[in-house]
């Protein structure tokens, strides 16, 4: 399978219409029992004010958050745990679109905002990876400093077992999610859009967010784990104070932004949070992450879902779910801008 477009889908099988009484009922019962979650998670559920818990690594209910680090949702997909994660090798991701532009070093300029209710609100869309990485193994394989210790650049990103490249998934929501900000009045800019020959390293990706002075930054993922691992989770930075890195500040906006998209994207998906991290939450506290540890503006990392499961990479690669997955982090940043 070749990515084709941002509106490419796979086709689907016919289906006999005699199924359709019982496909209505089933659809009808399992995305009720995780909307209430969603909804409880993005509207009704306590705003956590604190630090201390965070710090220390405790459970905050109802919306605990695993510590543990996610199987493949590091900025730089190194394998852990034996999770099928994909390393720093270059290898060309074979569904790529995107042209890189060597000349072209920096991010993309604003998108210009209309009037709306997040008018003088600035966003910041950090697209996972670069569909170019794969050309400049040394450049992307090179240490950068991320505060508690040293991480590669950059890495190419995972792919669905097709091809579908992550790079490619994560520009395309990333455009989808502008359009739609924009039309709220924010004024958007995105750390890449493909006008790169690679990256730009984790450490510039906070900084993007940095010195935009961005009121909310969310950096977008697909997750490369083993088959049968399905869902979405959301990376929260975890407190951290060690060379240029200090969260403190951030950890609790970030998880309120964090929290408000996981229930706004169950609810505009139908998706389920991860069955193999965060506990049934969507939720996942981490400290290894570069663009979370020397960011400076609330952020998170949402992992959409799992580019190696045949099921969840038939949502991944369907651009009428990435609208759905785009309008549900959009939701989340509006809830949480507006407060």
């Amino acid at each position: 399978m070749s990515y084709t477009g941002p509106d490419f889908d796979p086709p689907r099988p016919r289906r006999s219409p005699l199924r359709r009484p019982l496909t209505v009922a089933l659809a009808a019962l399992v995305p009720g029992a995780l909307l209430g979650w969603g909804v409880y998670a993005a509207v009704g559920g306590p705003r956590d004010e604190g630090g201390a818990d965070r710090a220390a690594g405790v459970r905050t209910p109802p919306v605990p958050s695993s510590s543990a680090p996610a199987a493949s949702g590091d900025d730089a997909k190194e394998p852990a745990g034996g999770s099928g994660s994909t390393a720093a090798t270059p290898t060309a991701p074979a569904a790529s679109t995107a042209t890189a532009s060597p000349g072209r070093r920096t991010p993309s300029p604003s998108a210009p905002a209309a009037s709306g209710p997040l008018k003088g609100k600035v966003v910041v869309i950090d697209p996972g990876h670069n569909p170019g990485n794969f050309r400049y193994p040394s450049e992307i394989n090179r240490k950068v400093d991320i505060g508690t210790n040293w991480k590669e650049c950059d890495t190419t990103g995972t792919s669905t077992n097709a091809g579908y490249a992550e790079a490619a998934f994560t520009l395309d929501v990333a455009h989808r999610l502008r359009d739609l900000l924009t039309r709220q009045g924010a004024t958007v800019r995105l750390t890449q859009d493909g006008d790169r020959p690679y990256g730009p390293c984790v450490d510039e990706r906070a900084r993007i967010g940095n010195e935009a002075k961005a009121d909310a930054a969310v950096s977008i993922h697909a997750d490369g784990s083993g088959a049968g691992n399905r869902g979405f989770h959301v990376i929260l930075p975890g407190a951290v104070h060690a060379g240029a890195a200090d969260t403190r500040p951030i950890v609790a906006p970030s998880r309120d932004l964090g929290t408000r998209i996981a229930g706004h994207f169950v609810r505009a998906t139908g998706s389920a949070p991860s069955n193999y991290v965060g506990g049934g939450t969507g939720l996942v506290t981490r400290t290894d992450l570069g663009g979370l540890n020397l960011s400076q503006v609330p952020k998170v990392f949402i992992e959409c879902g799992n580019m190696r499961d045949s099921q969840d990479a038939a949502l991944l690669t369907s651009g009428a779910w990435r609208q759905k997955a785009a309008q549900g982090i959009s939701e989340g940043i509006v809830g949480f801008l507006r407060g």
